[in-house]
């Protein structure tokens, strides 16, 4: 059985602990009351009485029927998911010296994930000596953009962080606020030097 961690988050009537309570509801006297005073204020409407603040001093109590409350609060955290926007970062690595059957590899699944709605993170990694040919990496990243002119547009232009150059590409396609879903590329047919990244409050980063 599912456990409701919402319900288990509020004391209510009888198990809420303090002497004293700020009462708050519709159409009643708010105020701060004893706890035996606060319950009977409760009963007399036929309600329950819910701690919402338990950390302020004294805790705050809203009169209210408990099981609307709880389904208000569960709407309103929905709403909250339902606005809250997930953009995925894929990131795409190149050698200084990729060739064209590798290039045009990743450049196919660049064009998907982009289709998907995901943002594209392409970069050329230079080992040892290799950051000699920086100018070379620059070209080829400006390549791969105006490869994706149709897909994507440029959010930020190639620039060396240690030893990548980096840039980074957003999907175009939109559908009414949303982006265009297709199906996604299996993590199976995916190069092994694409990484997937999911931003939304927090950043996660999973290696495929």
């Amino acid at each position: 059985m599912k456990k409701d961690n919402l319900k288990d988050q509020y004391r209510v009537n009888e198990k809420i602990r303090a002497r004293e309570v700020r009462v708050v509801g519709d159409n009643i006297e708010q105020g701060i009351y004893p706890i035996t005073e606060a319950l009977k204020m409760a009963r007399n409407e036929g309600l329950d009485l819910i701690e919402i603040s338990p950390n302020a001093v004294p805790p705050v109590c809203r009169i209210s029927d408990y099981q609307k409350f709880i389904y208000q609060q569960k709407k309103r955290q929905k709403e909250q998911k339902a606005k809250s926007v997930k953009i995925v970062v894929k990131e795409i690595r190149f050698g200084p010296q990729t060739d064209d059957h590798d290039y045009n590899f990743k450049l196919k699944h660049a064009k998907s994930f982009l289709e998907e709605g995901a943002k594209v993170k392409a970069y050329v990694f230079f080992k040892g000596r290799s950051i000699l040919f920086k100018e070379q990496g620059e070209v080829l990243l400006l390549r791969f953009a105006n490869d994706l002119e149709d897909y994507a547009k440029v959010e930020s232009l190639p620039s060396l962080e240690g030893k990548k150059m980096i840039i980074i590409l957003a999907p175009k396609k939109l559908v009414s606020g949303s982006f265009v879903q297709k199906k996604p590329v299996k993590s199976s047919e995916q190069p092994k030097e694409i990484k997937e990244t999911e931003e939304n409050t927090s950043t996660d980063s999973v290696e495929i």
